[in-house]
């Protein structure tokens, strides 16, 4: 017997016409279906049984719905729940989520959507809970976050593979174990380098998704004029060079887990259409009559202040509150310092196996220099620093290269205020980035005039905008490089 067959679904609907619509819907899908008119006799059969799912309308005769979720949460009990509000309330569905709801879904009700809502929930009701307990990380390169697409361990095993045991970092792995079982967004906030694509694949590793795709999206490294068909997909002649359909971010990810990195950077154009695409559950590619339901949980991520961001007018409000449904807040490394032991040694693990190098020790010298450390670049400014002392190191002995002082030669010495970035090849990085998109977007994306105008070679423009992320049209294969 398949579990759609075991599955008991209670449904809570006013409306008879609406009720008898779901409950007809889910019994050709298999599951058992007992129905309710108000919370009364919602409350009385919930007392009676356990149900797997429990699905709401948000108004009823006797109160809202949103009561009945409350109750359940106190109560602590199993089944996920999925709250049906008005078209257009989005405060109405964020509400729900923040308050527990599994997911949500807006009338007038799409059925395949209801369909596919109901499976996901009643697949995660048998997910397992999360234990914070367990062994501490050892000393090995899986020790950290790994970058895989789906979870092979438990969601314990999972957290365990975010390292360390400090007091913030317990939170921050308390909060992943909390959230991962709801559909609802989540926006991950902390400095560059923190680890917040590590903290967003645990949450998809944690969650019912961890089988389905885990798509990353660097916001900030796709040219304007491309983030549509990126996020949308396209079909073959929509724009010069779409010599195919290709398919979109949302696509990729269906199923899974949409990862949004430097959310904070995208165009309020942009910003307008991706609301519509998490709100509406739709998304049209480019040059097509016809919209994609699609089924993605959102993640997304910013090292800017949103909140600041959206009383300038550069983010949209409503985009925010979509978005910022769980915070998770990811420390800087100053602020677990403790933590400092068990980083060096899951990253010097990884660090030696990648160079074929026996695993370094990581000496008292060694964590007593980076101790005195400021840590500007976080995680990412500490495995900079290992990798050079084990590139420098002689005889197995790590050592930490002091900075250098820049000699001023000058008869007579100028002081120039510079100002020094938190993470000096992100910043050249960015803008190589920026000029490379520039360039492109003036010739049309033909690399070939881009890298005359650069003074390059098409292999070297070639490398770069590899290297750096950046999308162009149709990939290397599609662009006529010898185009006027």
């Amino acid at each position: 017997m398949t579990p759609s067959l075991r599955a008991n679904i209670l449904v809570i609907d006013d409306e008879p016409d609406l009720r008898t619509l779901y409950e007809l819907t889910l019994l050709r899908e298999g599951y058992r279906v007992e129905a309710a008119a108000d919370l009364t006799q919602a409350r009385a059969q919930l007392k009676e049984k356990q149900f797997d799912a429990v699905i709401t309308d948000m108004r009823l005769p006797d109160g809202l719905g949103l009561e009945l979720l409350r109750e359940m949460v106190i109560q602590q009990r199993p089944e996920r729940c999925v709250v049906i509000t008005a078209h257009g309330s989005a405060e109405n569905a964020v509400e729900a989520l923040k308050a527990g709801a599994f997911d949500y879904l807006t009338k007038p009700v799409d059925l395949k959507q209801f369909r596919s809502v109901v499976a996901s929930a009643i697949q995660g009701s048998a997910a397992q809970t999360v234990q914070m307990g367990g062994e501490r990380s050892k000393a090995s390169h899986e020790s950290v976050a790994a970058a895989k697409p789906h979870n092979t361990g438990t969601p314990a095993a999972t957290l365990q593979r975010l390292v360390g045991e400090s007091a913030v970092m317990q939170t921050v792995k308390s909060r992943i174990a909390k959230v991962a079982g709801s559909m609802a967004p989540v926006l991950i906030h902390g400095e560059s380098g923190t680890g917040k694509e590590l903290v967003a694949r645990a949450v998809h590793d944690c969650s019912h998704r961890a089988a389905g795709p885990f798509v990353a999206v660097n916001c900030s490294a796709i040219p304007e004029n491309l983030l549509e068909a990126e996020f949308f997909g396209a079909r073959k002649g929509a724009y010069t060079g779409s010599a195919q359909d290709r398919q979109g971010y949302f696509q990729a990810a269906k199923g899974g887990t949409l990862f949004l990195d430097e959310i904070g950077d995208l165009p309020l154009a942009m910003q307008s259409k991706l609301l519509r695409a998490i709100q509406e559950r739709v998304v049209r590619p480019l040059g097509s009559t016809h919209e994609d339901t699609v089924d993605v949980r959102i993640v997304s991520a910013t090292h800017k202040d949103l909140g600041a961001e959206v009383s300038t007018g550069s983010f949209r409000q409503d985009l925010y509150y979509r978005l910022n449904v769980i915070e998770i807040k990811v420390p800087p490394l100053r602020e677990r310092r403790e933590d400092l032991p068990d980083l060096c040694r899951a990253l010097l693990g990884r660090i030696c196996s990648e160079s074929g190098l026996p695993i370094a020790d990581v000496s008292a010298e060694l964590l007593q220099g980076l101790q005195s450390h400021a840590f500007d670049g976080n995680v990412r400014e500490l495995e900079n620093l290992l990798h050079r002392a084990v590139a420098l190191g002689e005889g197995g002995a790590l050592q930490l290269e002091a900075p250098t002082t820049p000699q001023v030669h000058a008869a007579h010495p100028v002081t120039v205020s510079v100002c020094v970035p938190a993470n000096l090849q992100d910043f050249l990085d960015n803008q190589e980035r920026d000029i490379l998109c520039k360039v492109l977007q003036e010739t049309g994306f033909n690399r070939t005039a881009a890298a005359n105008k650069l003074g390059l070679s098409l292999r070297q423009i070639r490398y770069r905008i590899a290297r750096l992320n950046i999308v162009t049209p149709g990939g290397d294969n599609t662009i006529d490089e010898h185009q006027p």
